[in-house]
């Protein structure tokens, strides 16, 4: 039963976490594409990277991101024809499932659940880092590499969530739900790297509040590219295209629009028109009042 609207969050968050069946859905796949990939590339290391890596995936949603660390000398020059060479190896062991490039990413999509989508991302070693290990290059799109390290990006995440009682994980949960419950057109890394360096130095996280602030800021700033706080990657674009870029503006407005008639009900001790806005927000999802 949830009357307040922090209440409602609180719940939310339960319906957003992905529960053991979708966990062990995520795992189900691996050794059967690790194998693959050692046999026509010597991969060297095979690891969980993306939101179900750092705790941020959301329930029916997230598909399992790995990184496939390629020995040099079965890398391309032209990442694209890397991407090519993965997909064709991974199409040739799972052919009914429509293997399909996702840049940087190969993308196997086993079964209808998403929580059963695997994608793979081929990555070669850049250089060695005393404290974080291995930092990779990645796909970028052109054909070029642009340096990752998953391990640097989580433990920021991790650093900033512990400094705010452990509510920034949850938060960015909230922003991605967003996303996915109106199909906006964003990259879910990049709204990861952009509420954690905004709410970095803050000292507290109200989730009405916070998600309010975080929408307005992305409109008001015209989605900017966010530059790597670590300085590893370059950097980070929030969408694919203009035209992704442009519906997403447009989907920002109507959820700014949308979280400051919340934020203004529940300031008025109006919980349950508040409730009714942020169900609004959350295209149908949100908690149920009461």
């Amino acid at each position: 039963m949830a009357y307040s609207v922090n209440a409602g969050f609180n719940e939310f968050l339960t319906k957003l976490t992905p529960n053991v069946s979708e966990s062990e859905a995520a795992k189900s796949h691996r050794q059967s594409i690790e194998s693959v990939l050692k046999r026509n590339f010597g991969i060297i290391n095979f690891f969980r990277s993306g939101s179900f890596g750092n705790g941020t995936s959301i329930s029916g949603h997230s598909d399992v991101d790995y990184f496939a660390h390629i020995p040099v000398k079965k890398v391309k020059s032209n990442s694209g024809t890397m991407l090519s060479d993965v997909r064709d190896v991974l199409n040739n062991r799972f052919p009914r499932t429509g293997v399909r490039v996702n840049t940087p990413a190969v993308l196997v999509p086993f079964g209808t659940d998403v929580s059963e989508n695997t994608e793979v991302v081929p990555a070669k070693m850049v250089s060695l880092d005393e404290d974080l290990g291995f930092i990779y290059g990645i796909a970028d799109g052109s054909g070029n590499w642009i340096n990752s390290c998953p391990k640097a990006h989580n433990q920021y995440v991790s650093s900033v969530n512990d400094k705010l009682d452990k509510k920034l994980k949850p938060l960015i949960r909230f922003i991605k739900a967003w996303k996915y419950y109106l199909n906006v057109p964003i990259s879910s890394f990049y709204l990861e790297l952009f509420v954690t360096n905004y709410m970095d130095g803050d000292s507290l996280i109200w989730y009405s509040i916070d998600i309010k602030r975080i929408i307005g800021k992305l409109y008001d700033d015209n989605l900017p590219d966010v530059r790597d706080p670590t300085g590893i990657s370059d950097y980070i674009s929030p969408c694919s295209s203009s035209a992704k870029k442009d519906e997403t503006k447009t989907k920002l407005l109507t959820a700014y629009t949308r979280a400051k008639f919340a934020r203004e009900a529940e300031e008025d001790d109006k919980n349950k028109d508040a409730f009714y806005w942020w169900d609004k927000f959350y295209g149908g999802n949100f908690t149920s009042y009461g």
